[in-house]
């Protein structure tokens, strides 16, 4: 590995990348790191987004969306890098607009912001929103001109939705909870893991 990729520093346990307990974003992506180096490389994203369903296409797809565009954001400073690593200790870097608040600039979790999603939006059920009140919410987050933005929050909630909702078409306030500190995507891999050895 490239020394200049690594990381170091106080989020290291037994050489092992350790995302900081009030950096609720970096637990929402350090699932992606496969080998918990503090580095997600397009390759982990792929097989992240396998591990918790996701067809082939659909994870090629993402993992090039996904690193090229946050790479250079995480990694300030550094030259660019034709493998695309994203660091996990600066993901609040990469942080667009458009989005819900619910990660302040620090990557904190903010209660208020998350509460006032399903407050603002959920009408058909307080704790759940279906897809015509999850479009809703995007339209009322869009910032003026913030083209990429707009993608990256549609991209990121019709794939929450679609992966999650019930059996109602529901998006569970919980579900919404879980993705938000990463471990959705646990309980998601375990349930395909679990499926596969049933089959």
């Amino acid at each position: 590995m490239d020394p200049s990729n690594s990381i170091t520093g106080v989020q290291q346990e037994k050489g092992k990348f350790k995302p900081n307990d009030h950096n609720v974003l970096q637990k929402h992506v350090f699932f992606f790191d496969r080998n918990q180096d503090g580095l997600v490389y397009p390759w982990e994203t792929f097989q992240g987004f396998r591990a918790i369903g996701f067809g082939v296409l659909f994870s090629a797809a993402s993992a090039l969306f996904i690193n090229m565009g946050l790479s250079k954001k995480t990694r300030p400073g550094k030259y660019p890098s034709l493998l695309f690593p994203i660091e996990v200790q600066n993901i609040q870097l990469g942080k667009h607009g458009s989005d819900s608040g619910v990660y302040d600039k620090d990557g904190r979790f903010v209660d208020e912001k998350f509460e006032a999603i399903f407050g603002k939006h959920a009408r058909t059920h307080p704790d759940a929103l279906t897809s015509g009140e999850l479009m809703g919410m995007l339209r009322t987050n869009r910032e003026p001109k913030d083209y990429l933005g707009w993608v990256a929050s549609w991209t990121e909630w019709k794939t929450l939705y679609i992966l999650c909702k019930d059996s109602n078409g529901l998006l569970q306030k919980e579900t919404v909870r879980a993705v938000y500190d990463g471990s959705l995507f646990e309980q998601l891999e375990k349930q395909k893991a679990s499926a596969k050895k049933k089959a």
